[in-house]
């Protein structure tokens, strides 16, 4: 069942992708995000600081905000990441040890998957939610409306080139739960 990451999906149609540098940030984002009526946040991992931005933002914020962690690719990530309790997890794609370490996690997850074989090689490790990254390399739209009729019952949050003029588009997608995006924070 993927740990229910559908809830946190269908509860949070834009997921912003931040990544924060130092601890300065942490307030900022909380105020832009809370302000426009967001409270969910994928903090990723391409920073030194990020580990610590996450403990401090879940501190701070944890209770209003589904805490998110983005770029985990390795099983010592997925430890830190139960050890700070995060509420969700973020993978640019899936292996089968990286899919075991997830679910053995029992923390909600949503793994990369953009080409069929990716996709199909996902529902085989009981995967049925992706993250399409970098949307807009892969096809965007077209390839979403396109895997709405070759792969039932599989849902996407797409990434990469979503921007405030296309994020509409791409949620009127049967096939799209929710969308994530650096624009928010703009």
């Amino acid at each position: 069942m993927q740990n229910n990451i559908e809830a946190i999906l269908q509860e949070n149609k834009i997921i912003p992708v931040v990544t924060i540098q130092n601890e300065s940030e942490i307030d900022t984002i909380y105020q832009k995000l809370s302000s426009k009526g967001i409270h969910c946040i994928e903090i990723t991992l391409r920073t030194p600081y990020a580990f610590e931005a996450i403990a401090e933002f879940k501190k701070r914020y944890g209770f209003e905000f589904k805490v998110g962690v983005g770029t985990v690719i390795k099983r010592e990530q997925v430890e830190k990441c139960k050890a700070l309790k995060v509420d969700f997890m973020v993978s640019p794609g899936l292996t089968a040890d990286l899919a075991r370490e997830l679910h053995e996690s029992k923390i909600p997850f949503l793994p990369g998957g953009v080409t069929p074989s990716e996709i199909i090689t996902g529902q085989e490790l009981d995967v049925q939610f992706f993250k399409f990254f970098p949307a807009n390399l892969f096809g965007g739209l077209q390839t979403l409306e396109a895997y709405e009729t070759v792969f039932k019952g599989v849902k996407f949050c797409p990434t990469g080139g979503i921007n405030e003029s296309n994020y509409k588009d791409f949620l009127r997608l049967e096939n799209v739960v929710s969308v994530g995006g650096t624009w928010v924070l703009r």
